[in-house]
């Protein structure tokens, strides 16, 4: 059984509500479709139902909950409450009344008062515009400080990782951290590689530099969020700064770092910036024909999710069913 089919049983067994806002979308219709045949989750549709219906054609999305923010009677609730969290951020009832109209704040204010337990969105959307709300209602998760982006990478025919599954971080979000957001980001990918994946995390701290074989300012935010790491979660196997190779191959690790305990065995690896992990989940997934899942967000109080334009109906399903497992993971 292959990652995605893992989730999906896992997302079956109990079962989550996820809105999915940009009903005016095709693909996002026809996963609906797709997650109620299969049983994933219960899906929310955000918009007009006449017209969601019409977009609809012959697709069965008659197990859906369509939503019109304006017809809700929720909706003054959810506007006096996008008020209370805002008003000191210069919110008034007016502009919290036409906002909440908004599908992507209705979804994620769905999450917020319990209606729903997470969200997905980007078909149509940018990264921020599906993030801003939730960072504007939800916020970040007790004892964050960062919100980030990974990959679940599945490359096939793989020795390396967890059976060729692993965590690319950040690879989607947060383009330069600095040496303690860094550590967060590690932290907090290690977490979700144990909640998705069911493993035990080995998270490599990459860098061109392999335990002080170069020095430069590069380099030295690599040893510091490692540091930093250790110090904020020591019961997590962390090391760095250790090159892609070393924190792979058994080998290139005993030669490289002798002695540590990540080296030739990671399966979470944290990458120094965004350009370096935005090309290594595209490299590997086209020069690998790896399966990438994402970019999986953490780090929010509650799961919203991203997703990329780009993606296809199933893309969403995949998004839809990992989302459905971190609302577990959060209840627990």
């Amino acid at each position: 059984m292959n990652f995605l089919e893992q989730i999906t049983q896992r997302a079956k067994a109990d079962i989550k509500t996820i809105v999915l806002p940009e009903s005016n979308d095709i693909r996002t219709l026809k996963a609906a479709a797709m997650v109620q045949e299969q049983g994933i989750a219960k899906i929310v549709l955000v918009g007009k139902e006449e017209e969601i219906k019409k977009l609809a054609g012959d697709l069965d999305i008659s197990k859906a909950i369509i939503v019109d923010p304006e017809k809700s009677d929720k909706f003054d609730d959810y506007v006096n409450t996008f008020y209370e969290l805002r008003k000191a951020k210069g919110m008034t009832p007016e502009k919290a009344r036409e906002m909440m109209k908004d599908p992507l704040y209705y979804g994620v204010m769905m999450v917020k008062k319990d209606d729903a337990d997470g969200m997905v969105s980007g078909a149509v959307h940018s990264t921020a515009d599906t993030l801003r709300p939730a960072l504007q209602i939800l916020k970040t998760a007790p004892g964050t400080k960062i919100v980030s982006a990974f990959f679940v990478m599945v490359v096939p025919d793989c020795e390396y990782g967890h059976n060729g599954t692993f965590i690319y971080a950040d690879s989607g979000l947060v383009e330069n951290p600095d040496a303690e957001s860094l550590s967060d980001i590690a932290i907090a990918s290690a977490k979700s590689f144990k909640a998705l994946v069911q493993a035990e995390p080995v998270v490599a701290m990459l860098s061109y530099s392999t335990y002080g074989s170069a020095k430069s300012e590069l380099t030295e935010k690599v040893i510091e969020a490692t540091k930093l790491a250790k110090q904020k979660a020591p019961d997590i196997l962390i090391d760095g700064e250790l090159q892609a190779d070393a924190a792979l191959v058994p080998s290139v690790g005993q030669s490289k770092a002798p002695g540590s305990n990540v080296a030739g065995k990671a399966n979470v690896l944290i990458f120094p910036d965004l350009n370096c992990g935005n090309i290594a989940y595209k490299l590997t997934q086209r020069l690998a024909k790896a399966e990438a899942y994402g970019p999986i967000t953490q780090g929010i109080a509650k799961p919203v999710n991203d997703l990329s334009r780009g993606c296809s109906a199933e893309d969403i399903v995949g998004v839809v069913a990992i989302t459905a497992v971190q609302a577990q993971n959060m209840n627990k």
